[in-house]
């Protein structure tokens, strides 16, 4: 999801203690229902031949354990801003540093380093220029980065390095007809940087060429990194050893069709832990007034093993806060793994966000 908005404001910012079952879910009701780089220009190694599809388990570090969807969702932060109002595209922790990141797509209106005039805001979504914000884990923003030409931001994913470095994902190299990545990136947090998708030196991958619409979620526990592609029309979910994946050894674990969201939900994020992938679906633009009912967020959660949906929620989002919608979708390990969910609110040219978190 995307949409217009003006130059950065300051906004307020709360962070919502969880008491014990408190009035959780006043926000959703129930309803039914290689290590080496590949430098710009150098052409990637290619896919090992196709063999057949191995089973995700057995490694070390995977668990089978599953996050339950039908517990109501808590609100963990809420009323955060972010460098620009536009919605948040995804989410994703790096709990070694106590940092949050969060993708958003550039604005019009705003002019980068470098360039020479502003752009509108459909000009920067057809060339996936991005803005990466860095806040506290209480939701403060501390600063920013942009990423031009890299996609639409629907997920990302943090590796904590043992040498105390933190390693972002995110797809690179925007289709100029979609706007979304057609590889995956692999980069350094630089504050204040302009990054290009076609900067030597950056580490670009291609699991799937002649593919777009590339997102990538990783599971630190297990070493595993997700890519979702689309290929021949049709989305589909990969599964991959994340070192192999660094290395380039471009050999999934699992690959399977996603299953059919049906007409009126849109992928809004995807998260992967232990066995089992989660994908978040909403609708394509927030709400603009209130209405008796909110837009339809549907949770679902995916068998690794098999690519079988094994849960699913769908509820009606409530407008305790105003109108919201799905964007992103995590995993918080610290103090007991939780699924996390963002949440993308306000009128548009003054979009905040919330995260809540699953409770089972």
């Amino acid at each position: 999801m995307s949409d217009q908005g003006g130059p950065g404001r300051p906004g307020r910012r709360a962070l919502l203690a969880l008491a014990g079952g408190t009035a959780a879910a006043a926000l959703l009701g129930n309803a039914p229902g290689t290590a080496a780089a590949q430098a710009a220009g150098r052409t990637p190694r290619a896919n090992r031949p196709p063999h057949r599809t191995r089973s995700p388990r057995g490694a070390g570090g995977i668990t089978d354990e599953r996050f339950g969807l039908d517990g109501p969702h808590v609100p963990w932060l809420t009323d955060c801003t972010l460098r620009h109002p536009t919605v948040m595209q995804s989410f994703a922790f790096d709990e070694t540093h106590q940092h949050l990141y969060a993708l958003q797509v550039v604005p019009g209106g705003v002019r980068l380093p470098a360039e020479t005039r502003t752009r509108p805001h459909a000009a920067r979504l057809r060339s996936g220029d991005l803005c990466l914000n860095r806040l506290t884990m209480d939701g403060v923003l501390l600063d920013h980065m942009y990423l031009k030409g890299f996609g639409h931001g629907s997920a990302m994913g943090i590796e904590e390095r043992a040498d105390g470095g933190t390693v972002l994902y995110t797809e690179c190299d925007a289709g100029p007809a979609s706007g979304h990545g057609r590889a995956v990136a692999r980069f350094a947090y630089a504050p204040g940087r302009v990054l290009h998708g076609d900067a030597p030196g950056l580490d670009c991958y291609r699991a799937k060429p002649g593919s777009t619409g590339n997102s990538v979620a990783v599971d630190l526990a297990g070493r595993r990194l997700l890519l979702r592609y689309r290929r021949n029309g049709e989305h589909r979910y990969a599964l991959y050893d994340l070192d192999g994946f660094v290395a380039e050894l471009f050999d999934p674990l699992a690959d399977f069709a996603q299953p059919d969201p049906g007409p009126d939900l849109r992928f809004q994020g995807m998260a992967l832990y232990g066995d089992y992938a989660y994908q978040v679906l909403g609708p394509a633009t927030v709400p603009a007034r209130r209405t008796a009912t909110g837009p339809t967020t549907c949770l679902t959660c995916l068998d690794l093993r098999t690519g079988r949906v094994v849960a699913e929620t769908r509820r009606e989002t409530s407008y305790a806060a105003g109108p919201m919608a799905p964007e992103g979708l995590a995993v918080l390990r610290s103090g007991g793994p939780r699924l996390c969910l963002g949440f993308a609110s306000g009128p548009v040219g003054a979009r905040a966000f919330a995260v809540y978190q699953q409770q089972s």
